[in-house]
């Protein structure tokens, strides 16, 4: 398949509540969407990196940038027979994994529209339903994310993920707790301790989460590792998961019980059941994670999430929860079972009004930018 044109979109979609979480507060969601054509073949992808490098190096600035005038000329105008041979050319980049999973992400997006494949089955999943979990931000009181909580229970989601950060961690489970004492909850710190915390981690353990999620720094497995020996709750792996050996070797020394994958920081879906097939050869069960994507990116995250090991509850959610209104059509949408089906008749795609709305600037890349390297 050939990449014959890219059209890039830097796009600000504003939030419902701000998100908030140890690494600061977003009002909107800053993401890139890619509108790739191949022959007579039109299909997107979406990267969600924020608008600020505070959850990884990457920005959705950093993102525009490299796909416009570095990775995107690198790749119009070329065959790729198979996603990984896209890697293979973009792999000498260090880094970057949001921009790199723009154009891999589109290779799979135009794959299926091409062959008329299901993305879920060209991946090697299967037709199933995909179950979703709750999640919350930090909140303006216990007292809101009490009440929120209560809807998430009353709704029957199977499990909670709570936002925590520095002062708002073992009082607020100690309320959460204290209210809902057989709930499944994990919390998610992204990255916001480090060892000399381990008095707090210690509190934690007496709630009996299912994990903590990227309890230390984001470029970590080390620390994980001795974090993992000296507390009773499980460890899960967010930021650190990015690259493949840095995977490994986290699962080589103990640093995890749990992986979150996403296809953005991954690099792409290649790469991610990649992650999927080597957690499940060591016994370590996997679970899907978002990054507030509009349908278009949260659609590809269902479609990931069929293959078998995905067994814990996903951050897949209806984009009503965050958004007035969802940039892409079909919105990602649960059933009354709390569960997301995969797409069996196309993706989302970007509504243009919207689209033009949130719009906050645009490229080209055609065949008249390639190059054929970059020395």
């Amino acid at each position: 398949m050939r990449f014959d044109r890219l059209d890039v979109y830097y796009v600000s979609m504003p939030l419902i509540y701000p998100w908030r979480t140890a690494y600061g507060e977003d009002h909107a969601i800053d993401s890139v969407l890619v509108k790739g054509t191949s022959g007579d073949v039109v299909a997107w992808s979406e990267a969600t990196p924020f608008r600020a490098p505070h959850y990884v190096p990457e920005s959705a600035g950093t993102v525009f940038h490299l796909v416009t005038e570095i990775f995107g000329p690198l790749v119009v105008g070329r065959e790729f027979e198979t996603a990984a041979d896209l890697d293979q050319r973009l792999d000498p980049f260090k880094g970057n994994n949001f921009a790199k999973a723009a154009i891999e992400l589109l290779w799979w997006t135009l794959e299926s529209k091409r062959s008329g494949t299901p993305l879920h089955t060209l991946l090697g999943g299967s037709d199933a339903e995909v179950v979703a979990g709750a999640d919350f931000g930090i909140l303006d009181s216990f007292d809101d994310l009490l009440a929120d909580f209560q809807k998430a229970v009353d709704a029957g989601f199977p499990r909670v993920k709570l936002k925590v950060r520095p002062g708002w961690d073992v009082d607020m489970l100690r309320a959460v707790r204290g209210a809902f004492p057989n709930t499944v909850i994990h919390i998610d710190c992204n990255a916001g301790y480090t060892l000399d915390d381990l008095d707090t981690f210690r509190a934690i353990d007496e709630f009996g989460l299912a994990f903590i999620e990227q309890p230390l720094s984001w470029h970590d497995v080390l620390d994980h590792a001795e974090l993992a020996r000296k507390i009773e709750t499980p460890i899960c792996l967010d930021e650190s998961a990015r690259e493949l050996r840095m995977i490994e070797q986290a699962l080589e020394i103990g640093a995890c019980h749990y992986v979150n994958i996403k296809p953005g920081r991954s690099g792409g879906l290649t790469k991610s059941v990649k992650i999927h097939d080597m957690c499940r050869d060591h016994g370590v069960p996997v679970w899907i994670g978002g990054m507030l994507e509009s349908s278009v990116g949260a659609g590809l995250l269902v479609e990931l999430a069929t293959l078998p090991n995905f067994t814990y509850p996903g951050d897949i959610l209806p984009s009503s929860k965050f958004y007035v209104e969802d940039l892409a059509t079909p919105a990602v949408e649960l059933t009354e079972n709390l569960t997301v089906a995969p797409f069996m008749d196309g993706l989302p795609e970007p509504d243009e009004d919207r689209l033009a709305r949130m719009l906050v600037r645009s490229a080209s890349v055609t065949i008249d930018d390639a190059v054929s390297d970059l020395h």
